[in-house]
């Protein structure tokens, strides 16, 4: 069986950004997973957080992460 091609609908800059991004996606019914290399935490600050969604829900991904409002500036 053929595994499903995983594709990144966003980067963010830390964990805690990539599992409110998740959130979203879980309330829309997206499975999604979140991807991040930091030297298993010893240098968070080296490594950006991939979220992935399969390809073919990629776009309905991207549209329900639009409703996530920017941060304050």
């Amino acid at each position: 069986m053929k595994s499903p091609a995983l594709v990144v609908v966003g980067t963010f800059p830390s964990i805690a950004d990539a599992g409110i991004a998740k959130g979203v996606l879980d309330e829309a019914g997206i499975d999604s997973m979140i991807r991040s290399d930091n030297a298993g935490g010893m240098y968070p600050a080296l490594a950006t957080v991939d979220l992935l969604v399969r390809e073919e829900d990629a776009e309905r991904a991207l549209e329900a992460l639009e409703a996530i409002p920017p941060p304050p500036s």
